[in-house]
């Protein structure tokens, strides 16, 4: 079993569908569906990573509240290890409110609360040397532990011969490659969306993105697509070699966590000692069954039931 230790960002979603507006004044509009999960790029990919069969060790900080209370409940009835998620006063968990389109898109109003109270000092890097995986999620999100303090951990975590996956939330500010350039040689699969990538290098062609992270020092990139499917790079003898991948065909409810389910569908791939393709396979299929449903929680039952639907379903067509 992998033992992945994910860091970062931790919120509380509520969610409606379908909201077609914001009615006017004091009216009400009637929804067929609402919900409340556990979601943000280290604490959604920790909730497909358990359901997907790993070891989950939960980092970062929540509120003293009563939704730190239900993040923390929910994760452990998943099986994750919460004791290092540090509880922080005077500030709520994180939270999003999402009214999610009929077509899946997804706009959102949040709170960053507890996320940028998160520090060095909250993480316990004995717990890091031990685990298989570091998967970092959310820089951009979290003020006193972007930059430096992230570059610090991912450098020991290299130094212990840990894997590591990061993944980010993609704010358009003018120094979040600043942020994140420094934090390149020590991350092993580097896995933004490409459109997040593509804001923070200023290139638009898929492979002078490619190139332009790897030469930063990212050994992968592992760019997310949407319906245009997945792209794995590296460099092999000095050329640059890609792997494309499909997105799976599905009714679309919501595309929230899709990004997540694909990062822990991609490592546990990698922890089976599987293929890349393989392994991009399995991400693509988790985030496929994350659409069909309303959160970033929905559709992935367990690993099984992940892979027969991988085995079984239509791949969209890609274009190069």
């Amino acid at each position: 079993m992998t033992t992945v230790v994910s860091l970062g960002i931790h919120i509380v979603d509520i969610l409606g569908r379908p909201v077609t507006r914001i009615p006017d004044g004091q009216n009400v509009d009637l929804l067929e569906e609402i919900r409340i999960t556990v979601a943000g790029t280290a604490a959604g990919a920790s909730v497909d990573l358990a359901k997907l069969g790993a070891r989950v060790i939960a980092m970062g900080a929540l509120g003293k509240d009563e939704l730190g209370n239900f993040v923390v409940s929910t994760m452990q009835h998943y099986g994750i290890e919460t004791r290092y998620l540090r509880r922080k006063e005077g500030v709520q968990t994180s939270a999003t409110m999402l009214p999610i389109r009929p077509n899946g898109e997804r706009p959102a109003l949040h709170v960053p609360g507890a996320n940028g109270a998160l520090t060095l000092e909250d993480i316990d890097f004995d717990v890091i040397a031990e685990a298989d995986v570091l998967h970092v999620g959310g820089t951009s999100l979290m003020p006193r532990f972007d930059g430096p303090p992230t570059v610090e951990v991912l450098k020991f975590a290299k130094s212990k011969g840990v894997t590591t996956t990061f993944d980010l939330v993609a704010i358009d500010r003018p120094d979040l490659l600043d942020l994140i350039e420094p934090c390149l040689p020590y991350i092993d699969y580097f896995m933004p969306g490409l459109d997040e990538a593509r804001m923070m290098c200023k290139l638009h062609d898929r492979r002078e993105v490619i190139a332009f992270f790897l030469e930063r020092g990212a050994k992968h990139t592992v760019f997310k697509m949407g319906a245009e499917g997945s792209s794995i790079a590296y460099r092999e003898n000095g050329e640059i070699c890609e792997i494309r991948l499909p997105a799976y065909r599905v009714p679309v409810v919501d595309t929230t966590g899709c990004g997540d389910a694909y990062c822990a569908g991609f490592i546990v791939g990698l922890g089976m000692g599987w293929s890349l393709e393989e392994a991009g396979r399995l991400g693509s299929a988790a985030a496929a069954l994350v659409a069909t449903g309303l959160g970033s929680d929905a559709g992935i039952v367990d690993l099984e039931h992940t892979i027969a639907f991988m085995r079984s379903a239509t791949p969209l067509p890609m274009t190069q």
